[in-house]
C-alpha cells in the first residue's frame, strides 16, 4: 500500500495508452482507482472523464494525483484545470513531466495517444509517478498561481 492514490482515466482515444501507464503503476505498487473508460468502444466524451477524475481526486482521503488520456492531452487538461486545486499539465517528454512536478506542483499528468506511444508514455508517467514538488525558488510561483486560482473561483 503506497502513500498516495493514483486516479487514472482516458477517452476511447487514450485507451491502450492507459493499459501502458497502468502497468507502470502497479510495477511502483501505487493505489489507483481507474475512473474509465473500460475500453475502446466507450465513445464516452473526454470533458466526462476529466470531471469524473477531478472530482474524485479532490474527494480522495489519501494525498492523491492523476493521469489522464485521451488523443492528444490537450482537451483533458483544459477541462481538469476548472477545477479548483487541480493542476494538470500536457506532457509529452520526461523533461516537461520533471517540470511539471519539480517546480510547478502538478497534480495531474495528461498526455495524447496520438503524440506519444506508450514506450515513451510508461517513461514520462514513471517520471511523473516518482517525483514530487521541491521547495524552493519556485515554491513562490507556486504559491502566487494558487492565489490567483483561488481569487479567480470565487
Amino acid at each position: 500500500m503506497s502513500d498516495k492514490t493514483i486516479y487514472i482515466g482516458c477517452d476511447n482515444a487514450g485507451y491502450q495508452l492507459k493499459e501502458a501507464v497502468l502497468s507502470v503503476i502497479r510495477e511502483l505498487s501505487l493505489d489507483y482507482v481507474d475512473v474509465g473508460v473500460d475500453s475502446a468502444a466507450d465513445e464516452t466524451y473526454y470533458p466526462l472523464i476529466a470531471e469524473k477524475l477531478c472530482k474524485a481526486m479532490l474527494a480522495s482521503p489519501t494525498p492523491a494525483q492523476g493521469i489522464l488520456l485521451c488523443g492528444t492531452g490537450i482537451g483533458m487538461a483544459m477541462t481538469a484545470n476548472k477545477f479548483e486545486g487541480i493542476y494538470a499539465a500536457v506532457c509529452h517528454d520526461g523533461y516537461s513531466a520533471e517540470r511539471a512536478r519539480l517546480s510547478n506542483d502538478g497534480n495531474v499528468l495528461c498526455m495524447g495517444a496520438r503524440v506519444v506511444g506508450s514506450e515513451l508514455a510508461k517513461k514520462i508517467a514513471r517520471e511523473w509517478l516518482t517525483l514530487t514538488f521541491k521547495d524552493g525558488s519556485s515554491t513562490p510561483k507556486v504559491a502566487e498561481m494558487h492565489r490567483i486560482d483561488q481569487e479567480n473561483r470565487k
